[in-house]
């Protein structure tokens, strides 16, 4: 390099860089499988995209080759083969009928939210935590534990609160969790004519009343019993729900009276 672009000779090319004027005139001795051995290591590389070259190496001895660790690497250099970097998988979002961040509950049942929670049974067995919240009154409207709770129960618990209830809610804030995103809910929007609102991904502030209501289930109930078994659990869950509905400290009128106190206000 520095005799092609600086126009110095040999000689003091060499002192300057500290090298013996004799690896000027080695000529490299190339092997006479080395095209082979590229042409089988861009091979594997197809085949193993997340391979690198030891296990290449591996694979090659096995397969009758003699040759060491750094001649594979070598190789596996100069031919730029590497391990690509992982890809995070693709996440299916919902659709929204209004931007999460947008909406405010002005009535009853005008907005409802919902999210899950995990907790475990004294076995180490999971409990699944389902939440739906008013976001206007605040009230618990059903905390369902289960096992698991995929769509279709979710989808039964929001039916079974409809029914209730007599009124569909005129939009559901949720997350992107596959619970959410999947047809059953989103069937169940359509034919209910209840919007979505979905946040964003990784944003739980944008649905913080039942985050909070969450919070709460964990500091006085899950952080404080020991489940022996799923019916338990659900027996002291439902209890703790109907004397949170009966006694939330940190509003007044309580949540289970708001609707009624709501619908007076709105008839005078």
């Amino acid at each position: 390099m520095l005799q092609d672009r600086l126009g110095l000779s040999e000689r003091r090319a060499c002192r300057y860089v500290g090298q013996h004027r004799s690896t000027q005139r080695h000529e490299p001795v190339v092997a006479g499988d080395d095209q082979a051995l590229r042409s089988e290591l861009r091979r594997i590389s197809r085949r193993r995209p997340r391979w690198g070259y030891r296990r290449a190496h591996q694979l090659l001895l096995e397969e009758g080759w003699e040759l060491n660790r750094k001649r594979t690497q070598r190789l596996w250099r100069e031919e730029g083969l590497r391990v690509p970097q992982r890809r995070r998988k693709r996440q299916r979002l919902g659709v929204s009928t209004v931007p999460a961040d947008r909406l405010r509950a002005e009535v009853p049942d005008h907005v409802w939210a919902i999210d899950f929670q995990w907790d475990q049974t004294a076995d180490g067995h999971n409990l699944k935590l389902l939440h739906i919240v008013d976001e206007f009154t605040r009230e618990a409207l059903a905390i369902e534990c289960r096992r698991r709770i995929d769509s279709d129960q979710t989808v039964a618990v929001l039916e079974r609160l409809v029914a209730k209830r007599g009124t569909a809610p005129g939009f559901i804030r949720c997350d992107n969790g596959p619970e959410m995103t999947a047809h059953a809910l989103r069937d169940w929007c359509r034919f209910s004519r209840a919007g979505s609102a979905y946040i964003e991904p990784g944003s739980p502030w944008q649905n913080p009343y039942v985050e909070s209501f969450g919070s709460r289930v964990r500091d006085e109930l899950l952080s404080v019993e020991l489940f022996s078994c799923l019916a338990e659990a659900q027996v002291l869950i439902e209890d703790w729900r109907q004397d949170y509905r009966g006694r939330d400290g940190h509003c007044w009128p309580p949540p289970a009276q708001i609707p009624a106190c709501a619908s007076n206000a709105l008839g005078s």
